[in-house]
Formats: structure tokens, C-alpha cells, sequence
């Protein structure tokens, strides 16, 4: 039993869809309603006999018609096929057809399908007395109209509102991107900040702290003074702690992105290459002894290279201060073939210096490296750290003379602005007209549609004309016509005939001679009649004779 009542419920829930609102119940049973009653009307007013069946019978399909289109319409197409009275069914199923089905080939498969049991039916109905060919032509051109402009038109308004669903989509897609680039972007200018806060505070900060040590060393000052300066030096030193500590949180909020190629370009290189000197010279006043060195012919370098260049040599000088302070210091601009060679190193720290200097602990947040690192690659160069064979330390980086190409066209992605361009991400606009419109494929079923519509209607009256030279005889051809000819002879003499235009005259006229078949005409010749009344003209046939030809006046 659970089976049967969830089978059913599922038959229920895919002939009924929902959801069923108030307002759409009311309309479905207002659409029903009418549609019954209008077949009933239609099929009272006819005679067939058939208003009950089809009235009640088109009322439920009605409903059922968005849930199972392809019966309703099958059903409707044979059914209108046979009687005028479905109809209006035809077109409601032919639109929610055109509209539920999404797949081409089935919806064309279903649509050939319904034309030919609406085909059949009519053929079956009416061969008796309309040529079949005549009842094909016209149920395709009845079908084009009744039932597929309604659906190409229903498809096209499913597919426009697909079309505008998938742009709105897309749309809100490229807005939630847009802020996601935002957000991104203020990640790698916070990332920039920090970089060169720990670049350029460190480096003075480091600086202050190598000159208090050594004035916290100095003999001729009292030790009042000497107090002050060790307090000046902590000061220095727990300065650089919290620095650290800030640049630390700025830097881990940025990890999830890395730095934009080119970030280091979106503002002015501070000193560059030129501003070595100046870097070098403070040091010598901190009391370090650094050495300067340049070798190969000087060349113009790319902002971020040039900048680069300054920032290894102010991290390497603030570590070579933090970690041995006293040791001598060698800077080397080395300006190979392909590429700028940066070279730092310090000798083995004086084991006095370094001794007094650990008064105060070397505060380090290890993001100097790393930061040299990513900035020395998003140039396209490399970088190298680490202990020599004397106990010292060596940070040499190469920078080639071409910057990347990132950073050639990243500058910009650094700026944070509400107003950039997304290159790769098309507009809603273009998304648009990259998508096929909906209206193409149903204006080209439209004009197939009319196409054929056209070559039915000049078929129809190429048909018309033949079908009334068939079904005529000339007045002097049927005074020729001798009563006692052979049948043979005669019906050479007589046109085809087509019982489109004379079956409505059988039955009229004399009474038929006993056991003879007759064949009815329309004669021209005779004075013209009123407009209901025409000439017939009847040749009857008994034994291969002509028995008998009338010539009468038929009211239509």
C-alpha cells in the first residue's frame, strides 16, 4: 500500500506541478471551464453528437496541460484533427509545449507527431468526400497556425526569460567578484605598507639603536648620562619590538594574497640605486665600517628593479647593525651583461663589541628576508642568504635589467580604486551578445513557418483552380455527349470530376435511373442562375452505357 500511495503521489505531483496558489487555482478553473464549455458549444452547433466527451475531455486536459505537455498536445492535435470544437485546446497546449519543453529535437519530434494524428484523423474523418491530398495541405497549414506559431512564440518568451535570469546572474556574479578584487587589493597595499615600514623604520630604528650602544660604551660621559642613554637605547629597542609586532599583523592579514605584480612600482622608488650612498654614509656615522663598491657600466634600471635594488641594501645594512654590529660591511653594485648583481656581507662580529652590545637583545620579526624575497621575484630575479665560510653573512640578489611583465602592467592593481577594469571579465553587456539571442531561432521558425504558410496558400488556390476545371463541363461538350454512348467514350469526353465541389449535389435532381451510377457536374454555359442556385449537369451509367444525362438547377 505505501508503494501504491507514494506512486500515486508522485503521478499526482508530475501531471500537477506546483506550487498551487489561490490566484492559480481560480485561473485554472475559470480556463477550464471556459474552454469546456466553448468545445460543447462549438460541437452542439456542428451535430456531431460528441459536446459531453469533448467538452469534459478538453476541460481536464486543460489542467493537466503544464505538467505533461507532450499528451495534452498529442491528445489535443488528434482530437481537433477529427472536430473544430478542441481547438482553443490546441493552442493552449501547443504554447505550454513550446514553452516546458527546452530540448529542440523532442519538441520537433512531438510537434511532427501531433501534425500527423491531427493528419489522420482529418483524413479519416472526410476521405469519403475530400480528396486526401486536399486534407493533408490543409490539416499543415491549419497545425502551422493553430499550433507551432503559438509554441515558437512561447519559446521564445521561456528562453528571453532564461537569457535575462542567466544575466542577472551574471551580473551579481561580477559584482561579488569585484568587491572579492576590492578586498584583495587592500590586502596587498596593506602588505605594501608593512614592507616598507619594516624597510625604512627598521632601518633607522636599527640606527638609532647602534648609536646609543655605542654612546652607552663611551668613557667620557657621566653615568647620569650614561643612564639616560641606556633608557634612550631600551626606548629604541622596544620601538622596534612594537614595530615588528605591527608590521607582523599587517603581513598576516595579507598571507591569503600574494602582492600584486608590480606593487612595489605604485609609488615613487624612495632613493633607488642613487640613494645607496646615502644608506651607506648613515651607517659610516652610526660608526660601521661599510665599503662601497661598483663595478661595469652603469645602467638605467625599471622603477621597481631600482627600488628593489635600495630596499636588499637598507635590509641588509639593518641586519648587518642588529646581529653584529662592529663587523665591517661590504656593498657591491655589480652591473652584469643580463642583470644587476646587489651583494651585502659582514665579517665575524668583534667578540668585545659583541659584548657589550648584548646589553640589549636584537629584536627581529623574520618578515625582512621574506619580504626581499617576493619583492626581488615579482621582478623576475632571485635571491640568495646566508653564513660565509669566516662566520659572517652574505645577501646578494640578481636583478635583471627587464622587469617582468607583471610587473609592467600590475601597478594599478595595487591602487584600491572603485572604478578599474576587469580585464577577462566581460560585462553584462557582452555576456549578452556573446549569448544567442532567443529571438533568432524563433524568428527563423517564424519564417519557416510563413514560408510554408505561403506555399500552402498559392498550392491551395493552384489546387482550387485545377479542382474547379476538373469538376466543370462546357455546355457544348455536354450537347456533343449522346444519350447510348459507351461509358468509355464518354468519360473520355468528361473532365476528372472532384467531389469536393459536387458531393454537395448528389442526392438532388430526378430521381437516379434504377441500378445506374451517376456522376455529377458543374455546367457552364447555361444563363447565368441567382447567387444560391447552379447549374449541375449528371451523366448516369448502366452496363457501360450512357443511360441518361441531366441537366438541372440545384439550390445550395
Amino acid at each position: 500500500m505505501d508503494a501504491i500511495a507514494r506512486a500515486w503521489k508522485t503521478a499526482v505531483r508530475t501531471a500537477l506541478p506546483g506550487p498551487w496558489r489561490p490566484g492559480r487555482v481560480v485561473g485554472e478553473v475559470v480556463l477550464a471551464l471556459l474552454m469546456g464549455t466553448f468545445t460543447a458549444l462549438l460541437e452542439v452547433v456542428s451535430g456531431s453528437g460528441l459536446a459531453v466527451p469533448f467538452g469534459l475531455g478538453v476541460a481536464v486536459l486543460s489542467v493537466l496541460r503544464r505538467g505533461m505537455p507532450v499528451t495534452v498536445l498529442l491528445a489535443a492535435s488528434a482530437a481537433a484533427g477529427w472536430s473544430g470544437g478542441p481547438v482553443l485546446l490546441l493552442i493552449c497546449a501547443g504554447w505550454a509545449a513550446g514553452a516546458r519543453i527546452s530540448r529542440v529535437w523532442p519538441l520537433v519530434g512531438t510537434f511532427v507527431l501531433g501534425w500527423a494524428l491531427f493528419t489522420v484523423t482529418g483524413v479519416l474523418k472526410d476521405a469519403a468526400s475530400v480528396s486526401p491530398k486536399l486534407v493533408l495541405g490543409l490539416s499543415l497549414g491549419g497545425f502551422l497556425v493553430v499550433a507551432v506559431l503559438p509554441a515558437l512564440y512561447a519559446r521564445y518568451r521561456a528562453q528571453r526569460r532564461a537569457l535575462l535570469d542567466a544575466l542577472r546572474e551574471r551580473n551579481d556574479q561580477l559584482l561579488r567578484e569585484r568587491v572579492m578584487v576590492v578586498h584583495q587589493a587592500r590586502l596587498r597595499e596593506r602588505h605594501r605598507i608593512a614592507q616598507d615600514m619594516h624597510d625604512s623604520l627598521g632601518h633607522q630604528l636599527a640606527l638609532i639603536s647602534v648609536h646609543t650602544g655605542a654612546l652607552e660604551v663611551d668613557r667620557t660621559l657621566s653615568d647620569r648620562q650614561r643612564e639616560a642613554v641606556g633608557v634612550l637605547r631600551q626606548a629604541a629597542v622596544a620601538a622596534m619590538r612594537e614595530l615588528r609586532e605591527v608590521v607582523g599583523v599587517l603581513h598576516d592579514e595579507s598571507t591569503a594574497v600574494p602582492p600584486a605584480p608590480g606593487a612595489a612600482a605604485a609609488g615613487p622608488a624612495r632613493g633607488g640605486v642613487e640613494g645607496i650612498d646615502g644608506l651607506v654614509e648613515s651607517s659610516r656615522t652610526a660608526g660601521a665600517e661599510v665599503v662601497l663598491s661598483r663595478e661595469g657600466e652603469r645602467r638605467p634600471l625599471p622603477a621597481a628593479v631600482d627600488h628593489a635594488a635600495y630596499r636588499i641594501v637598507q635590509e641588509a645594512l639593518t641586519n648587518a647593525h642588529k646581529h653584529a654590529p662592529g663587523a665591517p660591511i661590504g656593498v657591491a653594485l655589480r652591473y652584469e651583461p643580463d642583470a644587476l648583481v646587489v651583494e651585502v656581507t659582514n665579517t665575524r662580529t668583534p667578540e668585545l663589541v659583541g659584548a657589550r652590545a648584548g646589553a640589549g637583545q636584537a629584536v627581529s620579526g623574520g618578515q625582512g628576508l621574506t619580504g626581499l624575497r617576493e619583492r626581488v621575484r615579482l621582478v623576475g630575479g632571485m635571491v640568495h642568504a646566508g653564513p660565509t665560510p669566516e662566520h659572517g653573512f652574505r645577501l646578494a640578489a640578481v636583478l635583471p635589467y627587464e622587469a617582468a611583465e607583471g610587473e609592467k602592467e600590475g601597478a594599478a592593481a595595487a591602487g584600491g580604486g572603485d572604478d578599474w577594469v576587469f580585464e577577462g571579465l566581460p560585462s553584462a553587456e557582452e555576456a549578452g551578445r556573446k549569448r544567442r539571442s532567443p529571438a533568432m531561432g524563433c524568428a527563423i521558425g517564424v519564417v519557416g513557418v510563413g514560408v510554408v504558410l505561403l506555399g500552402l496558400l498559392v498550392w491551395g488556390i493552384v489546387a482550387f483552380v485545377d479542382g474547379t476545371r476538373d469538376a466543370t463541363v462546357k455546355k457544348a461538350r455536354y450537347d456533343r455527349i449522346q444519350v447510348g454512348t459507351a461509358e468509355s467514350e464518354v468519360l473520355r469526353e468528361l473532365p476528372s470530376g472532384d467531389n469536393l465541389f459536387t458531393s454537395d449535389y448528389k442526392g438532388t435532381g430526378p430521381a437516379v435511373p434504377e441500378g445506374a451510377t451517376c456522376r455529377w457536374y458543374l455546367l457552364d454555359g447555361p444563363p447565368e442562375a441567382s447567387w444560391n442556385e447552379q447549374h449541375v449537369a449528371r451523366f448516369c451509367f448502366r452496363d457501360g452505357v450512357l443511360v441518361e444525362k441531366q441537366e438541372y438547377v440545384s439550390k445550395e
